[in-house]
């Protein structure tokens, strides 16, 4: 999907085929934004299983799965087993891992490197097995070379937290982290190295419109901390509600335990007067809020950046979940609760039912598939002997939900993506990439290189077509090329929508051709 995941698939697919693995680029141009391992991981899949779709994921779903066993690991050494298999199941079926795992970006890997560090280390300071404290290490330096300092920090946050609670200020201090920061040293050393020989040994490179810039300054400190000095350049002035007002959706349905779980939590630590009990911990909740409040003090987020966080949000809505089915604690907070998720649950099914029925109708195999799951979510629902009602609605409806977005609902929006519908037919035709050209088209397109496996630059002037035999266009490009004397054929047109950016208008088919713009593919004579 436009624009973040088609961006990092085709910068890996340049990767596989220059085969150079320091140096990132961007349909040709130099690329200094995020650090090379997703490209990495995903250029050596795709050089196994093809240039496609499953090639580019692949990996990220495989990191997705080492953060389910992850945060069920950590959860299950705090918790117990009970706890770590329900923190496993809210993770895996929050809205938020089945967007990141089908609009993969950088968060999916990003995340499972956080949290099985979080876990490694964990066990490293109850055994004191080294192993575990090097394995954390290497996990935290995968993660910073995914999506920089943040893999670092937010295990630091749950430990500086937890330590600080407890009074185990000899914690702070170990030998043993000596071993532990040499390791992620070596190994962010390709990385640092491909920055300094890209960027820094070249000032003279225009990057983000600017000249004398230090590849490894922006990596170590522009891209993540100046975002909070106000430094770097990108900002959206959204205040510190932002990450949370988005988790309404991200963390659905489990949002509605975890914000009791976060009061219930502080509230104990205030009556404790801020120290710890040995058996309690504090490495879920103070790693999520510093995690949370480090995110939102920045000058630019966005509502995936806080999913680093989700396993840790999940660990401290599973045990509230436990204390409500295991303990039978807080009984007013569960028998609100429990109709609450269901009517919402409920509501989501049904408009998922709208979506597959209404606003891209589905055949009658996919629909009746549909009755059949809202039986068995009924059955459930009415089962009164069913223990822990809360958890099995809520998870359930969330996979039956998933199942009919990701096979019927993506596929069909897809559609309407002008770049990969293009690129496709570019490639299908064995139309050379080269020769294609994009004037005046007001989409981020970056999908089109992709699904064309070749760059196709971007034209700004009639002056640049050069030797372009083909244009993608929209209408005022179209008309611009007939006034300026050029002959063409429509080599093929449709229709196109930012389809990351659903609006209502959009949504109905009533009203839909008047969301569309119109796009042609024209072969110049």
């Amino acid at each position: 999907m436009d624009v973040d995941a088609s961006q990092y698939a085709e910068i890996s697919r340049e990767m596989m085929k220059s085969g150079d693995y320091l140096h990132l680029f961007d349909r040709g141009a130099d690329y200094l934004d995020k650090p090379p391992f997703l490209f990495w991981v995903s250029a050596a899949s795709m050089r196994v299983f093809g240039i496609n779709n499953f090639g580019y994921k692949l990996p990220s779903i495989l990191f997705a799965l080492l953060a389910l066993l992850s945060t069920y690991k950590l959860a299950k050494n705090l918790y117990g087993e009970v706890t770590g298999r329900i923190a496993a199941l809210v993770l895996a079926t929050c809205q938020g891992m089945f967007l990141m795992t089908n609009d993969v970006r950088c968060d999916t890997i990003l995340m499972s490197c956080v949290v099985t560090a979080i876990w490694l280390i964990h066990e490293w300071t109850v055994n004191k097995k080294l192993a575990y404290l090097l394995g954390g290490s290497a996990a935290i330096a995968v993660g910073m070379m995914t999506k920089g300092p943040i893999a670092l920090m937010a295990p630091a946050f749950c430990f500086i937290s937890d330590w600080a609670l407890k009074r185990q200020w000899r914690n702070f201090f170990q030998p043993a982290y000596i071993s532990g920061f040499i390791v992620i040293a070596v190994l962010l050393l390709p990385m640092s190295i491909g920055l300094y020989q890209q960027f820094d040994l070249h000032p003279e490179k225009i990057v983000n419109g600017k000249t004398g810039v230090s590849g490894l300054r922006f990596f170590y400190w522009s891209q993540s901390f100046g975002r909070i000095t106000g430094e770097s350049p990108w900002k959206n002035d959204v205040d510190i509600s932002f990450l949370l007002v988005n988790m309404l959706w991200s963390f659905l349905p489990w949002i509605f335990l975890l914000l009791p779980a976060l009061v219930l939590n502080c509230i104990q630590l205030v009556r404790q007067k801020f120290r710890l009990l040995p058996q309690q911990e504090w490495i879920t909740t103070g790693g999520f809020l510093l995690t949370y409040l480090a995110l939102g003090s920045s000058s630019y987020q966005l509502p995936h950046y806080i999913f680093v966080a989700f396993p840790l949000a999940a660990i401290v809505s599973a045990r509230l979940l436990s204390q409500l089915i295991e303990e039978g604690k807080f009984c007013r907070i569960y028998n609100f609760l429990s109709p609450f998720m269901a009517i919402i649950i409920f509501i989501l099914l049904l408009l998922t039912l709208a979506l597959i029925a209404y606003a891209f109708p589905s055949s009658p195999l996919v629909l009746t598939a549909w009755v059949i799951c809202f039986g068995i979510w009924l059955f459930l629902a009415f089962r009164r002997s069913l223990t822990g009602k809360i958890f099995w609605l809520s998870a359930s409806g969330m996979v039956i939900i998933n199942i009919f977005i990701s096979s019927c609902i993506y596929p069909a929006l897809l559609q309407y993506q002008l770049g990969s519908q293009v690129g496709r037919y570019i490639h299908e035709k064995s139309i050379p990439a080269n020769e294609v050209g994009i004037y005046k088209v007001n989409d981020g397109v970056n999908s089109i290189n992709f699904y064309a496996q070749g760059n196709v630059t971007t034209i700004d002037t009639l002056t640049n077509l050069h030797d372009k035999k083909y244009i993608l266009t929209m209408d005022k490009g179209m008309e611009d090329l007939a006034k300026n004397g050029y002959h063409f054929n429509i080599e093929k047109q449709g229709h196109f929508f930012k389809v990351s950016e659903l609006t209502p208008e959009f949504l109905n088919p009533k009203t839909r051709s008047n969301a569309l713009r119109n796009y042609y593919l024209l072969n110049l004579k």
